[in-house]
């Protein structure tokens, strides 16, 4: 993929959010939209709005208590007809242990291996590695890496503007799925605990992940996930939790509405949070709401 294709790809993915990305824009209050008679029970959120003093502590708290854990990431490649890098991160606890699969917004694109864990990707690969975390539910923790998004794009057709998103497994997604697959193939997973999340671009690959897998993942959480060929209503039986700031500039927060909309009218029981006033790093809020993780290891693959 040439540097050109990549950068179209991060406009189609919305590159006004990388600023968003790195944290230099917070925002005000939360509202978790009322449930649907197909919805489930959310859990309880943490108190107060983002811009309360004990919310924004959670955000401060979760930087400082999470600043190294990027260490502890082996780098690995993964050889298909194209290379992808990815970061591994391995539990010390013994036996089948469940696998978490992050796909990083935009400001991840690339091939070196960092920028994955960096910027607004910090919530969402270092969150599962908290010591506090990991003694309750010790995992595994895979954040491969794209230069060709995770939805698929059509880059053939015009070389102005962004990539159309067109129908079908994406190329980064299908080389992660080889990456899960083999990683299951030579590690303790277990397969009826294997999870996706991702935010902004990375949530419209979870969505089309979900869309090629059906019924494979015990799990998914979605952050301000972008634009998809997917409705929302893939894979039903998985449960879903998906998060949205209703002030973001980069993700219309009605793309994240019609797919929960959908998933609910087509039978799915799915979770949505919203929150209020919220541009697009919502991340940070739904990475550390306290009964999220809880949430994600209740699940179970049938």
């Amino acid at each position: 993929m040439t540097r050109r294709d990549a950068l179209r790809l991060l406009g189609s993915a919305s590159a006004g959010g990388f600023a968003a990305q790195i944290g230099l824009k917070l925002s005000a209050t939360t509202n978790a939209l009322a449930a649907s008679p197909n919805d489930v029970t959310t859990p309880p959120l943490a108190r107060g709005a983002p811009s309360s003093p004990g919310r924004r502590a959670l955000i401060e708290a979760f930087k400082q208590q999470s600043e190294g854990l990027q260490d502890k990431f082996e780098a690995r490649t993964h050889e298909s007809d194209w290379t992808m890098p990815y970061r591994l991160f391995r539990p010390t606890a013994k036996g089948k242990l469940p696998l978490v699969v992050y796909l990083s917004g935009s400001g991840g694109l690339g091939d070196d291996n960092k920028k994955q864990l960096e910027f607004g990707n910090i919530y969402g690969t270092r969150v599962w590695l908290l010591p506090e975390n990991q003694k309750k539910f010790p995992c595994y923790v895979l954040a491969p890496q794209t230069n060709r998004g995770w939805a698929k794009y059509d880059t053939t057709q015009d070389d102005s503007g962004p990539a159309k998103v067109i129908p079908g497994l994406g190329e980064g997604n299908r080389l992660a799925l080889e990456i899960v697959d083999a990683l299951y193939r030579e590690f303790a997973i277990d397969q009826r605990q294997i999870y996706v999340t991702g935010q902004s671009m990375g949530g419209a690959g979870t969505w089309n992940m979900l869309s090629s897998r059906p019924r494979f993942f015990a799990a998914a959480v979605i952050c301000c996930g972008g634009e998809s060929t997917e409705n929302g209503a893939e894979s039903l039986e998985t449960p879903l939790w998906a998060f949205h700031g209703d002030a973001d500039q980069t993700v219309p927060v009605a793309l994240s509405r019609d797919r929960i909309a959908a998933r609910r009218k087509a039978g799915g029981r799915p979770l949505y949070t919203e929150y209020a006033s919220v541009d697009h790093n919502c991340w940070q809020w739904a990475f550390t709401e306290p009964e999220m993780i809880k949430w994600v290891f209740s699940q179970r693959a049938s």
